[in-house]
C-alpha cells in the first residue's frame, strides 16, 4: 500500500500536491486542514484519512475526528495533530501511550519533518510530515511518501517543495 503523508496545509492545496497524491492508494493528513475544500480535493483524487488540527473550524471538525486509530496491513496505525515526539510528546499523548499500543505514531504541528523510532515504545516509528501549506515559518514545504508491505514500511522518500 502506497501512502502519501501530508499536514497543515493551512488551506492551500495544488496540482503539484495533488499530483502526488494520484501516485498513492491512500492519503493521510495529521491536521490543519485549513479550509474544508482541501479534504474535498485530496478526496476526489484518492481514500482520505485525516484528523482535525488547532486551526481548522467547525466544518472539518465535524467531518474528522481529534484521534484516528486505524490498521492497514497489520499495522496499528495513531494520527493526531499535536502529538511531540520521542521523549517529548504532550501530556495527553503520553497518557495514551502508556494504555495503548501503536506500530506507527503520525503528528503535524510542529512544520519540522521528522522521522524517528521510540525505542522505549518497541520501535515504535514516529512521522511528522512537516508542513505542506504556505503558512508558516518553514522555508521548503515537506510531506512524505512510503509503502506499508509485509508489516514493514519501506520506500520512505521525503517529498520538498519550494515556497
Amino acid at each position: 500500500m502506497k501512502i502519501l503523508l501530508l499536514s497543515d496545509t493551512h488551506s492551500y492545496i495544488d496540482a503539484s500536491i495533488l499530483s502526488h497524491a494520484e501516485q498513492a492508494d491512500e492519503i493521510w493528513h495529521a491536521g490543519d486542514i485549513g479550509d474544508f475544500s482541501v479534504a474535498q480535493s485530496l478526496e476526489e483524487v484518492k481514500p482520505l484519512r485525516a484528523v482535525y488540527g488547532n486551526i481548522d473550524g467547525e466544518e472539518v471538525r465535524k467531518s474528522f475526528p481529534e484521534d484516528l486509530w486505524f490498521e492497514v496491513e497489520g499495522i496499528t496505525v495513531w494520527i493526531t495533530h499535536i502529538g511531540g515526539y520521542p521523549p517529548k510528546y504532550n501530556r495527553r499523548v503520553k497518557k495514551v501511550l502508556s494504555e495503548r499500543r501503536a506500530d506507527i505514531f503520525v503528528s503535524g504541528h510542529s512544520h519540522i519533518l521528522k522521522v524517528v523510532r521510540d525505542q522505549e515504545r518497541g520501535g515504535m516509528l514516529c512521522m511528522n510530515p512537516g508542513a505542506i501549506g504556505k503558512q508558516g515559518f518553514q522555508k521548503v514545504r515537506t510531506m512524505l511518501r512510503f509503502e506499508i508491505n509485509d508489516q514493514k514500511v519501506k520506500h520512505l522518500e521525503v517529498i520538498e517543495m519550494q515556497r
